[in-house]
């Protein structure tokens, strides 16, 4: 050996102490990969991941049964998808806009509509169970349960309502992306650099961390407020806007700022006419609201934006909503922005504004990957820059296509979802179970012992939560998802009797 050639690793031919190869970037390097869903989790109660648990549309499963062999041979074609988008968000902004009307204040729902919502969830679960018997019986099942939720849809006068103002969104305001994942990546790739600063709240999705340290971003993460994780508006309002301007000093805003809402873990809920207040304060920094729970709640920013009637019913419910001051001013012009020609641009007030749509939670098919982003064409186009020309495929396109015009059957689940939360929060209230509650699809609790041997000894028991060990603030809780009422039983049952409580 030459004295000079440094001493070699035999298993890697590389010097000793490196990293198999060429090493990554330096961000990378030092990363910390997101905690994926673990493996085995199918056959057992997922209340982990804030999944629909129950599964897609009848309609879903016939479209994807329905495509042609063939037809796996042809790269996606993705004509027709985002004009589905439009008609969706247009009818039901706010996501179950039909839902939301026939149950008033968000987590009450009508008498009728716990009835229907129960035999829609009651038809799913024999779907289900029949499906795994045979591909029959689950065809036969499958058509019973279309018909329930079209029955569904009719007691509870679930039909679309009409749009506020024709074609106010146009295609090129749609991203197609393989999952919201996939577009909060290509959002901090768009947008994102070296020295940038990322401004969001903790705890909240923990993704969007290692998307900011990937691209070497500065990250500024403010604290729910406690002891009831209400939103830090103050402190996020002059954490975006700096400080006073001296003339001295140079400040820089924040590239991004990023707000789940409501908030995943916490459930805190901002109001709309807030974020619109946020976004047009500070025209240089991308607002990205990610609304993948709006649908249990109604806090879309959307209804406003399109002028749709009855837009701010999420901020009637919501006591942190009460509109006056700047915010009036920002929700009308972003209203008077929307209504009038067919084309009107919804984000013309606000073209730094982001949002963040998923089928995951309510439609069923978290397992085909796909996501939306609502924006101004701009934006779009940016990010849509940094992604693949197929990255989404042709099983989720189809499943999209019918999830998207059965919104029958996600008004219907969502009713059933809030009718199970009321439910349990009433067992936990009655058992002393220390808990919080308030958007979403999911709650915390804090067991009386352990939190990590309650959680291994759900998942014995096959039920699955989530631990929050080590996030700020809620160290030692489970998150728990919120499915049927038959499922919460369930879990009550089980938590019941490993935990000690009462009830």
């Amino acid at each position: 050996m030459n004295p000079i050639d440094p001493v070699r690793d035999p298993s890697t031919q590389g010097p000793v102490g490196a990293a198999p190869g060429p090493a990554a970037r330096p961000e990378v390097e030092s990363l910390q990969a997101y905690s994926a869903p673990l493996e085995g989790r199918r056959g057992l109660l997922r209340l982990d991941f804030n999944e629909n648990t129950v599964g897609p549309s009848p309609r879903v499963v016939a479209a994807i049964r329905a495509i042609p062999a063939d037809h796996y041979a042809i790269y996606p074609e993705y004509d027709g998808l985002r004009q589905a988008v439009i008609a969706s968000l247009q009818a039901t902004p706010g996501g179950g806009g039909a839902l939301q009307a026939a149950a008033g204040a968000p987590g009450t729902i009508t008498a009728t509509a716990q009835a229907s919502a129960s035999a829609t969830a009651a038809t799913t679960s024999a779907a289900t169970a029949s499906a795994t018997a045979t591909a029959t019986a689950a065809d036969t099942a499958t058509a019973t349960a279309a018909a329930k939720a079209t029955a569904s849809a009719t007691t509870t006068g679930s039909t679309p309502a009409e749009p506020a103002s024709a074609a106010a969104l146009q295609p090129e305001q749609i991203g197609l992306f393989n999952g919201v994942d996939a577009a909060i990546h290509a959002v901090f790739q768009a947008y994102g650099g070296p020295g940038d600063r990322l401004l969001t709240t903790t705890p909240t999705f923990g993704y969007y961390t290692p998307c900011a340290r990937m691209q070497g971003m500065a990250i500024e993460a403010i604290p729910y407020r406690l002891p009831d994780f209400s939103f830090p508006l103050e402190e996020i309002r002059a954490a975006l806007l700096g400080p006073a301007p001296t003339g001295t000093e140079a400040w820089t805003p924040p590239r991004l700022l990023l707000l789940c809402n409501p908030n995943n873990p916490t459930g805190t809920r901002l109001a709309p006419e807030r974020i619109l207040e946020l976004a047009a304060a500070a025209p240089q920094t991308l607002v990205v609201v990610d609304e993948l729970y709006e649908a249990f709640t109604g806090d879309s920013v959307l209804p406003l934006l399109l002028g749709a009637a009855g837009g701010a019913r999420g901020s009637d419910a919501n006591p942190s909503a009460s509109a006056s001051g700047p915010a009036v001013a920002v929700a009308a012009a972003a209203s008077q922005a929307s209504p009038g020609p067919a084309g009107a641009d919804p984000f013309a007030a606000v073209p730094n504004l982001l949002v963040l749509r998923s089928l995951s939670k309510t439609a069923g098919i978290a397992g085909l990957r796909i996501g939306f982003a609502i924006g101004a064409a701009a934006v779009i186009d940016r990010i849509s820059r940094v992604t693949g020309p197929y990255d989404i495929n042709s099983f989720a396109v189809t499943a999209a296509h019918a999830a998207l015009a059965d919104q029958a059957y996600v008004d219907a689940y969502v009713a059933e979802v809030l009718r199970a939360r009321d439910w349990l929060v009433e067992q936990l209230r009655r058992a002393g179970v220390r808990h919080h509650v308030a958007g979403g699809n999911y709650l915390l609790l804090w067991p009386d012992r352990d939190p990590a041997a309650v959680d291994q000894e759900l998942r014995a028991a096959g039920i699955l939560v989530r631990s929050m060990a080590g996030k700020p603030l809620i160290d030692g809780s489970l998150r728990v998802s919120l499915g049927t009422r038959e499922q919460m039983e369930r879990f009550w049952t089980t938590y019941r009797g490993l935990s000690g409580a009462g009830g």
